[in-house]
C-alpha cells in the first residue's frame, strides 16, 4: 500500500533507487536528496531498490526489479503520476547484466526523466557502454557530480553533451563555519580519519603502512578507520579485509596507533567524529571514482584533506582543501600526511579553503538544482499537465 504525504504546493517527484535501511552510498545519497527536496517544499514518492526505508513524508513501493509484472506496472504508475523522475543510476544496483534491467522499466516511464550517473568509468566494456547510453538515451537529462564525469560521458559514450549538466553531491555534515576550537592541549597526538563502508579497493592498507612511517612524530599520530563491512563484501568474502588490515596493523611495531571503530554512527555523531579529525585520509585505490559522498561530507565538515587522485578528488581540492598524491603510494601518503601535520598555516589554509567550499555543497542547496533542472524540463514538455496536487 503506498501511503503519501505532501504539501498543498510544490512539485511532487518520483526517485527511482536504493533507499535506507539499505546500506550502500547510493540508498544515502537517494534519502539526503528527497529530504532536501521535501525541505524545500516539494513531494517526494520513491520506487526502491530493497528494504523498506524509514523517512517521513516519503511514499515507498516495493523493489522494481525483483516484483511481479503487476507490482511493476504499479511502481511505473507512481513514477508516471509524478512531475519528474530522478532514476539513480550505477551498474550493481538492478539486476541483469550491468544493470540492464532497468531499461524496460525506462522504456514506460512517461513522466520527464533526470538520469544521475554515479560511475562513468574510463575504459567501460562492451556491454557497459551499451547499457549507459540506452539508460542515457531514455533520459530527458543526464546529471553527473563532477567535470571529470562529464567530459568521459560526452567523449567516451554516444550521449550528447547538451543532455550533460554536473551538479554536484550534497554534503551530509553540515558546513562548517569556523576552524575547530583548540581545546587540546599542545601535545595532544593529531588524529588521522577514515570512514566509510569497508571493502577491497578502500586502500587503507596503504594509509596503515603510511601512518607506521610517522612513527618518528611528537606527538605520533593516531589514525581512526571508522566504519562496517560493506554488505555486499560481507555476503562474499566476510570480514577477509578487515581482519587483513588488522592483521596489518598487528605486524606493525606501531600498532597502538591504529584503531578500528565499527561503532553505528547517526548524524550527529557522524559530525562530531569528523569535526574531531585533524586530517582526513582517502586512500583509495580507485582511478575511475567520479563521485565520493566521504569526500564531501570531509570538506563540508571544514576538514583538511590528503587523499590519492581519484577523479573527483583531483577536481574538489584543486583549490586548496587538500593534497592529492599518487594511488597505491605509502611513501606519499605518509609525506603529505607529514607537511600538513608539520605545518600550521597550511593545514589552517586547507580547512579555510574548505569552509568556503562547504555551503555548495549542502543538500539543502543540492536539491535546489535538482528543481531548477525539473522546472526547466517540466516547462519543455508540449504536453505539460498542471502540478499534481493534494
Amino acid at each position: 500500500m503506498i501511503t503519501r504525504s505532501r504539501p498543498s504546493e510544490g512539485r511532487r517527484f518520483g526517485i527511482l533507487s536504493t533507499f535506507p535501511p539499505t546500506e550502500c552510498g547510493i540508498a544515502t545519497f537517494s534519502a539526503a536528496l528527497a529530504a532536501g527536496i521535501i525541505a524545500n517544499g516539494a513531494t517526494v514518492d520513491v520506487v526502491r531498490c530493497g528494504a523498506r526505508p524509514h523517512l517521513e513524508d516519503v511514499s515507498v513501493l516495493g523493489t522494481v526489479a525483483n516484483e511481479s509484472s503487476g507490482n511493476l506496472a504499479a511502481a511505473v504508475d507512481v513514477l508516471n503520476a509524478t512531475d519528474v523522475v530522478i532514476i539513480q543510476h550505477e551498474y550493481g544496483l538492478y539486476d541483469g547484466p550491468d544493470g540492464s534491467a532497468i531499461l524496460p522499466v525506462l522504456d514506460r516511464i512517461t513522466a520527464p526523466m533526470i538520469v544521475v550517473a554515479h560511475t562513468v568509468v574510463s575504459s567501460p566494456t562492451v556491454n557497459q557502454q551499451l547499457v549507459l547510453e540506452q539508460v542515457c538515451a531514455a533520459a530527458d537529462m543526464v546529471v553527473v557530480m563532477t567535470d571529470t564525469g562529464r567530459s568521459r560521458l560526452v567523449a567516451g559514450f554516444d550521449v550528447p553533451a547538451s543532455k550533460v549538466v554536473v551538479i554536484p553531491h550534497g554534503a551530509a555534515t553540515p558546513p562548517a563555519e569556523r576552524d575547530k576550537p583548540d581545546e587540546s592541549p599542545p601535545l595532544q597526538a593529531p588524529r588521522l580519519l577514515t570512514w566509510g563502508l569497508l571493502g577491497p579497493g578502500k586502500g587503507i592498507e596503504w594509509a596503515i603502512d603510511a601512518v607506521v612511517e610517522l612513527a618518528d612524530l611528537d606527538p605520533r599520530p593516531d589514525y581512526i578507520i571508522a566504519g562496517t563491512t560493506h554488505p555486499k563484501v560481507l555476503a562474499h568474502s566476510g570480514e577477509a579485509y578487515r581482519q587483513m588490515l588488522m592483521d596489518r596493523v598487528g605486524e606493525s611495531a606501531d600498532r597502538h596507533s591504529v584503531t578500528f571503530d565499527d561503532t553505528y554512527r547517526d548524524l550527529d555523531s557522524l559530525t562530531d567524529l569528523i569535526r574531531s579529525a585533524d586530517l582526513v585520509v582517502l586512500p583509495y585505490d580507485s582511478t575511475d571514482q567520479v563521485t565520493s559522498g566521504v569526500l564531501v561530507d570531509a570538506v563540508a565538515a571544514g576538514r583538511p584533506v590528503v587523499s590519492t587522485a581519484f577523479p573527483h578528488a583531483v577536481e574538489l581540492l584543486s583549490s586548496g582543501a587538500g593534497l592529492v598524491v599518487p594511488q597505491r603510494d605509502p611513501a606519499a601518503l605518509s609525506g603529505a600526511i607529514r607537511a600538513v601535520l608539520s605545518d600550521a598555516d597550511l593545514a589552517a589554509s586547507m580547512a579555510a579553503e574548505a569552509r568556503r567550499l562547504a555551503p555548495a555543497l549542502s543538500w539543502n542547496a543540492v536539491a535546489r538544482q535538482y528543481e531548477r533542472l525539473a522546472g526547466q524540463l517540466f516547462a519543455m514538455r508540449p504536453t505539460a499537465r498542471p502540478l499534481a496536487r493534494s
